[in-house]
């Protein structure tokens, strides 16, 4: 793959005040804002809200696997504890009422349920050796997978993926190795580098967010889906148009942000909140 969409001449943009050339100049028309709270508490239920939402997201998008697949949130008062889903829980059952608290030894602090112990493993040390990651999502999902398998990164072939273009990457640290042992997410931290998707080989995919368990979650998904798409255009065995670094760049800058992520979720969780009323129980 190896045939680059050239350059083109680009005006520079001013966004002004503006995080994204998305959103509107006129502050009168509807869209979504970052909420500011006004304590730890509400913060707390918001978070626990979106991962609930994430957790529902992927049962839409068909990334249960058994038991397998975990999600995780930092508290926003105590950084080193986190919330995540419950062990054996479908994500299509997750709610509030079922989240667990859980430290960075696997102890489970609030909730009934176990924790999931490979989740423990690669969350708790991921969360616990890079302070600035507040979110991290991993399912065991088809597509994502068998292109693990491959050990190589995705090709910017589109736009959706050049959102992950010089941000993801391909970790080999306990590869296929199931992460039960507590220094195989040590290894497994110790090699992640400042990037938003994982592609790690012989096991899946997972993404981190620097910003919110929506930015995670949504970018969860569109990894699959970039995965699933070069796997469809390698099956053709016909040589792809790529684009070019410079091309991939900037449209990585424009539509693979963390707070871009976060935009992306909005219509799930719009959706959610109106569809299944039953996740905030």
């Amino acid at each position: 793959m190896n045939a680059f969409i050239a350059q083109t001449d680009r005006p520079s943009l001013d966004l002004g005040e503006r995080e994204s050339i998305y959103q509107p100049e006129n502050k009168d028309l509807i869209f979504p804002e970052i909420p500011e709270f006004k304590n730890v508490a509400q913060e707390r239920q918001y978070r626990k809200e979106r991962l609930v939402a994430a957790c529902r997201a992927f049962a839409i998008e068909k990334f249960d696997y058994g038991f397998a697949g975990h999600l995780t949130i930092r508290d926003p008062e105590f950084p080193n504890l986190y919330w995540t889903n419950p062990m054996a829980v479908h994500f299509d059952q997750v709610k509030v009422s079922n989240l667990l608290l859980a430290d960075h030894e696997g102890n489970v602090l609030e909730g009934k349920h176990a924790l999931n112990r490979a989740g423990f493993v690669l969350h708790a040390a991921v969360h616990e050796k890079h302070p600035d990651i507040v979110a991290m999502c991993h399912a065991h999902t088809v597509y994502g997978t068998a292109f693990a398998s491959l050990g190589k990164k995705l090709e910017p072939i589109s736009q959706d993926a050049a959102a992950f273009f010089e941000d993801h990457q391909v970790m080999c640290e306990q590869a296929g190795q199931v992460a039960v042992e507590e220094k195989a997410g040590y290894n497994f931290a110790g090699a992640l580098n400042k990037v938003k998707g994982i592609i790690h080989r012989n096991h899946g995919l997972m993404t981190v967010s620097r910003h919110s368990i929506e930015a995670a979650a949504f970018w969860f998904i569109a990894l699959e889906r970039c995965c699933k798409q070069q796997l469809m255009v390698e099956a053709s065995g016909i040589q792809p148009n790529l684009l070019s670094p410079e091309v991939a760049r900037y449209s990585r800058e424009h539509v693979g942000s963390e707070y871009i992520g976060w935009l992306h979720f909005q219509p799930i969780w719009g959706y959610l909140k109106e569809n299944q009323p039953d996740m905030f129980t």
